[in-house]
Parts: structure tokens; sequence; C-alpha cells
């Protein structure tokens, strides 16, 4: 009875399914096993997407330097620049506020600090700061305040491709310093284009 139901179209679906299973079981098992060996690198993303951290109950995402997109900010050294992030506060209960930022590359300026309230973080809201895209969250129903922070007069090595660190201080989590990269813009487009004009003017 076992040799006719493999030898029917059923019998080989069943055995093809179970391979199958057994395939995909043995990919997972694999899977853990790795994960569980970079599991200190799986948090980290792509530098031109922002840096994240954490502490206490804040949790710091897309932490990044913007790339000019306008007149009034320039990449070049002494230039002003804006600082891109979102800062949730997990919290179900106690409120945080962010009650400073602060880097050895710029001097870094809350722009909307005048404005009472504007850096507290209400249980489980968060503050972004950047462009629209760069405070999307996962979850579109959390509420978030936007403010906008400025880091002027920046040095040599606030350039695309780097990253400096910046020391976000919290009134309940306390201090934590991120490396946060710069990012790189239209440049390298830019750059592409000029090669290719360049080699079709040859």
């Amino acid at each position: 009875m076992t040799a006719i139901d493999a030898a029917t179209p059923l019998g080989r679906h069943r055995r093809t399914a179970a391979a199958l299973a057994l395939l995909a079981g043995g990919t997972l098992a694999l899977t853990a096993c790795g994960a569980g060996q970079i599991s200190q690198t799986a948090t980290q993303v792509a530098a031109v997407n922002g840096n994240s951290a954490d502490v206490g109950d804040i949790q710091l995402r897309n932490v990044h330097v913007v790339y000019p997109n306008s007149e009034e900010y320039s990449i070049e050294p002494g230039g002003t620049v804006e600082l891109g992030f979102t800062a949730i506060n997990a919290n179900p209960a106690v409120a945080d506020e962010l009650t400073g930022i602060s880097s050895p590359e710029a001097q870094v300026t809350i722009v909307d600090e005048a404005e009472p309230g504007s850096t507290e973080i209400a249980p489980l809201t968060a503050l972004g700061a950047g462009s629209p895209a760069d405070t999307q969250l996962d979850d579109p129903l959390l509420p978030i305040q936007l403010i906008k922070v400025e880091m002027a007069d920046i040095s040599e090595n606030v350039r695309p491709g780097l990253t400096l660190p910046v020391t976000f201080q919290f009134a309940n989590a306390g201090d934590i310093v991120v490396n946060v990269p710069v990012d790189a813009g239209h440049e390298l487009e830019r750059s592409a284009e000029a090669v290719s004009e360049h080699s079709g003017g040859h």
C-alpha cells in the first residue's frame, strides 16, 4: 500500500512537501545559529539611513546630518547643517525631555527651544527633527512633534561618508553619545554625471 501511494501523483506530492518542510526547517535552524553570532550587528543600519541608539526609555532612530538642500545650509567647513533624528519615548506613563545636544565638531542649537514644551516627549510619543522623510516612524499612528536642530560652524570632519560624535541629553534617560553619519546627498550622482559628460566629450 505504501509503495502504491508513493508511486501516485498524490504520494509524490506528499513526499515533495515533506522534503520542502525539512529543507525549510534546516534553513531556519542555520539562520537562527547565524543570528546568534551576529546579534551585535543586527541593529546596525546603513550610514545613509542614520544611526540608532537607546538610553533608558528613549529610542533614538535615524540620527544623521542632513545633506543641505537649500542655500540656507552648507556642508563646507564653517557652514551650517541640520540634524535629523527621531526620539521615541517608550515609557507608557512618564514624560521625558530633550535638554540639550552637543558635538565637538559643531555648535548645536535646538532652534525651537524658545517655545515652552517643544522638547518634551510625552509617554508613547516621539520628537523629530529634519524633513518629514527623516522622521517617518514604523508606527504611523504614534504622535510625533517636530523641531528644528541646527549644527553651525561645522568642522572639516563633517563630510559626506564620515561620522561625528553627537551627545543627546535627556532629563530622565540621561546622556548618550551617538556616532552620527553625514548624508551623501546627490554628490555621488553629480560626480557620475560629470564623468559621463567628460567621457562623451572624447
